[in-house]
Formats: C-alpha cells, sequence, structure tokens
C-alpha cells in the first residue's frame, strides 16, 4: 500500500499545480481587502446558468485564500455554471486559523450580497439556482451559511427564514467540531477557530454545523475515503448527527480519492463533484 502521507503531498502538489485562473468580474461586498468576491462566466457562453457560490478552504488560516480554488471554479464554468468566488477574513498572520468573529461576519455578508452582486457583475447567474459549495473548512462555512435561519435566538449571523438555495455540496468538510477536534484536525484548526475552552463551548453553539439540524436544505457531502488531511469519520460523524436530528445527508465516499483531488481539475474525483452540483442545481 501506498504511504498515506507520501500519496497526500503528491495529490496535494497535483491540486496545487494548476495556474490561478483570472475571474471575469469582481466585486467588493465590504470594505476590507478581502471582502471580495470573483465572478466566473459559464464558458460555454449561455445566457443563464446556475449560480455555484464557492468557499474555499485552508484551516480558516491567511496563507490560504480565494486563489487556489480558481482551477476549480474555471471548472465549474467550463461544465456550464456560472461561478463566485469567496474570499473572507482568516487568522491575523502565520498559522493561527480563523478570526472570531470576522470570519463569520464576511461569510454571512458575502451570501447575503452575492445575489445583487452577480445580477451586475455576472448577468448570466441565475439567483434562482443557487448552490453552495466549499472544501475542507470552506465546506464547513457552507454547511454552516446554510444552517444561518437555525441559529440560536439573537446571534447576529441568524436568518429569519431558509436561505435561497438549491442545496450544498459539502467537500471534505470540517463538519463535526467534536470530531474534529478528537483528531486533531488540522493542527487543532478547531480550537484555535473558537478560543480558548471557555469560549469554544459558547461559540461552537453558533458556529458547529453538527448542533445546528436539521437545516431542511438539500445537503449532500463529497468525501475521499483516503483523507488524512480532514478523515472520512468527521464527515461520518456529521452525517450520524443529521440523521439523529430527522434529516437524511447524501453522502458520497469516494474510494481512492484523499483530501485535494475533489478541487483538482485533472482528478476524476473533481468530476463527480461536478455531477452532484449539478444534480441540485439543474
Amino acid at each position: 500500500m501506498p504511504d498515506p502521507a507520501a500519496r497526500d503531498a503528491a495529490e496535494e502538489a497535483s491540486a496545487f499545480s494548476h495556474p490561478a485562473v483570472p475571474p471575469d468580474a469582481s466585486a467588493a461586498y465590504g470594505a476590507h481587502p478581502e471582502q471580495v468576491v470573483d465572478f466566473y462566466a459559464p464558458r460555454d457562453g449561455r445566457r443563464s446558468a446556475p449560480l455555484v457560490v464557492a468557499l474555499h478552504g485552508g484551516a480558516w488560516r491567511a496563507p490560504y485564500d480565494r486563489r487556489h480554488l480558481t482551477p476549480f471554479t474555471d471548472f465549474l464554468a467550463r461544465r456550464g455554471f456560472a461561478v463566485a468566488n469567496v474570499e473572507y477574513r482568516r487568522g491575523n498572520g502565520g498559522l493561527v486559523a480563523g478570526r472570531w468573529p470576522d470570519t463569520f461576519d464576511d461569510v454571512a455578508a458575502a451570501l447575503d450580497a452575492v445575489p445583487d452582486l452577480a445580477a451586475e457583475a455576472l448577468p448570466a447567474a441565475d439567483p434562482r439556482r443557487i448552490v453552495l459549495t466549499g472544501h475542507s473548512a470552506g465546506g464547513h462555512l457552507a454547511l454552516w451559511a446554510a444552517a444561518r435561519h437555525v441559529l440560536p435566538a439573537g446571534s447576529p449571523w441568524r436568518l429569519p427564514a431558509p436561505p435561497a438555495l438549491r442545496g450544498v455540496v459539502a467537500l471534505a468538510p470540517i463538519a463535526h467540531f467534536g470530531s474534529a477536534v478528537e483528531l486533531a484536525v488540522c493542527g487543532g484548526a478547531v480550537g484555535q477557530l473558537l478560543g480558548e475552552e471557555a469560549e469554544f463551548s459558547a461559540r461552537a453553539a453558533h458556529a458547529d454545523p453538527s448542533l445546528l439540524l436539521p437545516t431542511g436544505i438539500a445537503t449532500t457531502v463529497v468525501q475521499g475515503r483516503e483523507d488524512i488531511v480532514v478523515p472520512p469519520a468527521v464527515a461520518e460523524a456529521y452525517v450520524d448527527a443529521a440523521a439523529r436530528a430527522g434529516e437524511t445527508v447524501g453522502f458520497t465516499l469516494l474510494e481512492d480519492a484523499g483530501h485535494f483531488p475533489l478541487i483538482d481539475p485533472s482528478a476524476d474525483a473533481c468530476a463527480v463533484v461536478a455531477e452532484e452540483i449539478a444534480q441540485l442545481a439543474w
């Protein structure tokens, strides 16, 4: 059997080997330089297409921005989707994971703004057919954004009604914080995101997707069986939590795939992801 660490390194190198793809348009959703959305038009020239809103991963850490997701967003555009690639504030530098509450402020504001921004910047985008996707930490944020209507009362991010989404396709998401902490996912990133023990439980109630169920939003999780970055046990714990809450979450477990093929246009797993999005979008 191949060494798991060597396999993961090779898959990461492949995913990051593609050059960044510049957007067709960009728009700000706030005053901070990282409060920006890049738009990609469907490459087939169609006049109306489902809009895929994508949230990049990187353990909510500053060095990992939206550029590494652009080959994937371009891949979706070549499949006939309109795409919005969202940037958001992450750690304050180095390898600290996330900023509380800025990371969540940004994702909420971006999702609220995207329909209007897309209408101006990307007329081909159909706001009636929005699918939310995200990879790794971005998968967490996608699940969280789809659950804002079930946030605790008084949460600044709570929506009065479910967001207007066709559904969510979460890719190897950090979807269950308890499981992620037990497995020390991404070097303890969840603990860094939520803060010290005294803050952790209170903040988790507002941030852990596994505690924000059921949502009533069609949700699919795509996971590589060989993933050692965010192991399948994390997604499985989320799917189990959904079942206990009376909600069915689709779970596609890809054999012979790790963490990064899900966003690598040269990998078969990426085509599976596009098909999962298409099933919700069209």
